[in-house]
C-alpha cells in the first residue's frame, strides 16, 4: 500500500498547481457536472457488481439509461431527488456498515469498505475522526488531494492569505488531518512552514508503521526540493506557543495563516488576549467543530479573523468560507466535486423533523462512491450573489447553519444543539467568567448504571458558588425546548445533572465538542482511555 503511495509521491511534488491551472480546471468541471456524474454511475456502480447501490437502484426499477435520460432532460439534482423518493440513497449508519440497508422489503447486507471506490491506486489509509461515531478507515488517494486543491486554492486567494506564511496545528498518522493539509500545500507549491501537532508522544504513541509513514514522506519531499516541515508537539493546553509564532510573522510579514481546530483556535485567541497579543493580520482557516457565533466573536477579540471549512474525510472538501459571509458558518459549496440535494426525514426516536443533506459523488478519485448518502448532517441551503471572488467561478451555492442531527440523540437525555450551545457558550462564560471553550456538557452513566449529565467546567474558572451554575443551568434548560419545567423538577431532585471540575474531553483526534456522550467502562481503570475516544 505504501510501495504505492511512495510510487506516485514524485510526480505530485513535483507538479503544483498555479492560479490559471486551478481556475481553468474549476470552469471545466462545472462545466462537465452531469457527465461526470454519469461516468461514475456507469463505472463505479451499474460497472461494479459489488457496488450496495446497484441492488437499491435495481429494486427502484432504474437502470443506467434511465439515468442518463433524466439528467438530460431534467438535471442532475431533479434525477437525485427523483431517486431519493424512489428509495436510493443511504443513512449515516448504513454508510459506516452497522446497519444493513432495508427498503420495502429489500435487505442489502453492508460494510463500511462496501463504498470504497474501486479505483484508487495511490493512497494511504488514515481514519476519520468519528465525531458521530467510531472512527472509520478510508482510503487517501493522492489524485483526489490533487482533485482536491483547486478550490482550496482559489480560497485562499479569495481570503487574501494565499502566499501569507501557513502552519497547521493537527495530528500525525493515523490521523490524516495534517498531512493532508501538507500535501495539498506542496500540490500548491506553497507548503506549510511549520507543522504543529497538538497531540504529544506521551500522550498518545502512533503504531510503528504510521511513524515511519510519516518520517518517509517528510524525507521523499525534502530529497525533491519540497521543504516538508517536522512536526513540533504543542499541546493544545501550549498555546501560547501559537501565538509567539503568529505574532512573529504578523509583525515581519504582515500576516499568516493557521489550519486548526476551532477550538483550538479559540485557545490561541484566548491566549492571545491573556499575553496581551494583537494578533490583527492573522487568520485561522477552522475546521472539526461548528464555529458558533459565541467562537468567532471569542477570536475576533483578539484582532484575528477567521473562515470555516467544510470536509468530511470521505470525500474530502465540500465547502470553504465566504469571503463576505452573513455568519461564522457561511461556506460556499464547491458543486463541481459534489452533489447534494436536502430531503425532510424524522429524527431516530425524536420527534423532530431535519432536512438532511445527502451526498453524491461527482470525481472519479473521491476516496468513497456516494449517491444520495446522508452524513447526519442538516442546515440551510442557499442561492445567492454575496460579492466573493468564488461567486466568479460558479460557487453561488451556501450552505449554513450546518449541524448534526445525531447530536440529539443522547440515551436518555434530549439534547438540541442551538438551545444548549447557547447556554454553554454564551449564557455561563458571561456570568460566571472562562470561554466558550472552558464549559461542556457530558451524558454518560454512573456505576449503577443511571444516566447523569454532567456540566464540567475548566478549574481555570473560578467560581465561588458552584451551586448557583447548575441553578442557572437547569433554569436555561427548563426555558427552551431542551426541557420543560417538569422536566427541570425531575432532574433537580433526581440528581441528574451534576458539576465536574476537570478540562473539557477531547477527542483522540483533538476536537472539543460542547455536548459529548461517554459511554461507562466496560472495566476497571479503562475510564480515562474512553474519555479519549470519540464521541
Amino acid at each position: 500500500m505504501y510501495a504505492r503511495f511512495a510510487r506516485g509521491l514524485r510526480r505530485f511534488l513535483k507538479n503544483p498547481l498555479t492560479v490559471d491551472q486551478a481556475r481553468a480546471i474549476i470552469r471545466r468541471r462545472m462545466d462537465e457536472r452531469e457527465k461526470n456524474f454519469l461516468r461514475l454511475l456507469e463505472r463505479g456502480v451499474f460497472g461494479y457488481a459489488r457496488s450496495p447501490f446497484l441492488p437499491l437502484l435495481k429494486h427502484a426499477g432504474c437502470a443506467i439509461g434511465d439515468i442518463r435520460q433524466m439528467v438530460g432532460t431534467r438535471g442532475l439534482e431533479a434525477t437525485l431527488r427523483e431517486l431519493r423518493r424512489a428509495g436510493v440513497y443511504v443513512t449515516f449508519e448504513e454508510f459506516k456498515g452497522k446497519t444493513p440497508i432495508v427498503r420495502n422489503g429489500l435487505t442489502v447486507p453492508t460494510n463500511a469498505h462496501d463504498f470504497d471506490n474501486p479505483y484508487l491506486s495511490q493512497y494511504y489509509t488514515a481514519e476519520t475522526g468519528g465525531s458521530t461515531g467510531v472512527g472509520t478507515r478510508i482510503n487517501i488517494d493522492l489524485d483526489h488531494l490533487a482533485a482536491d486543491t483547486p478550490f482550496n486554492m482559489l480560497a485562499l486567494d479569495a481570503h487574501g492569505v494565499l502566499d501569507a506564511p501557513k502552519a497547521i496545528w493537527r495530528g500525525v498518522l493515523p490521523d490524516a488531518s495534517g498531512l493532508n493539509y501538507i500535501l495539498r500545500g506542496a500540490r500548491m507549491g506553497r507548503v506549510p512552514e511549520k507543522w504543529f501537532t497538538p497531540i504529544p508522544r506521551r500522550d498518545y504513541t502512533p503504531l510503528f508503521k504510521y511513524r515511519a509513514a510519516n518520517l518517509a514522506i517528510i524525507a521523499a519531499g525534502n530529497a525533491l526540493g519540497v521543504a516538508i516541515p517536522r512536526p513540533e508537539p504543542v499541546p493544545f493546553a501550549e498555546a501560547d506557543a501559537i501565538v509567539r509564532w503568529m505574532r512573529k510573522q504578523v509583525r515581519t510579514r504582515g500576516s499568516c495563516l493557521l489550519f486548526c481546530l476551532v477550538s483550538a483556535a479559540l485557545r490561541a485567541a484566548v491566549a492571545a488576549q491573556a499575553m496581551g497579543v494583537d494578533l490583527s493580520g492573522a487568520v485561522f482557516e477552522v475546521g472539526g467543530e461548528p464555529p458558533t457565533e459565541a467562537k468567532v466573536r471569542a477570536i475576533a477579540a483578539s484582532g484575528a479573523r477567521c473562515y470555516p471549512t467544510y470536509h468530511f474525510g470521505e470525500c474530502g472538501r465540500v465547502g470553504m468560507g465566504c469571503a463576505r459571509p452573513l455568519d461564522g458558518n457561511d461556506v460556499h459549496f464547491f458543486r463541481d466535486g459534489l452533489a447534494v440535494i436536502d430531503y425532510q426525514r424524522r429524527v431516530p426516536g425524536f420527534d423532530i423533523d431535519v432536512n438532511a443533506f445527502c451526498f453524491t459523488s461527482l470525481l472519479p478519485t473521491t476516496p468513497k462512491i456516494m449517491l444520495n448518502v446522508e452524513i447526519d448532517d442538516y442546515g440551510v441551503i442557499e442561492r445567492r450573489s454575496c460579492g466573493c471572488p468564488l461567486e466568479a467561478y460558479g460557487y453561488t451555492e451556501h450552505f449554513r447553519e450546518i449541524r448534526s442531527f445525531r447530536k440529539l440523540t443522547g440515551e436518555g437525555v434530549t439534547l438540541v444543539g442551538s438551545e444548549v450551545l447557547s447556554l454553554l457558550e454564551e449564557v455561563l462564560p458571561s456570568r460566571f467568567g472562562g470561554s466558550p471553550i472552558d464549559y461542556q456538557l457530558i451524558e454518560e452513566e454512573d456505576e449503577r448504571g443511571f444516566t447523569k449529565l454532567s456540566l464540567v467546567i475548566s478549574p481555570s474558572v473560578k467560581i465561588p458558588d458552584e451551586r448557583a451554575v447548575l441553578a442557572a443551568l437547569l433554569e436555561g434548560l427548563g426555558g427552551n425546548s431542551v426541557a420543560d419545567g417538569l422536566t427541570r423538577v425531575i432532574w433537580s431532585k433526581a440528581g441528574t445533572v451534576r458539576i465536574k471540575r476537570m478540562e473539557p474531553i477531547r477527542t483522540a483526534r483533538g476536537k472539543l465538542m460542547p455536548l459529548h456522550l461517554l459511554q461507562r467502562a466496560k472495566a476497571s481503570g479503562a475510564a480515562r482511555g474512553k474519555a479519549a475516544e470519540e464521541p
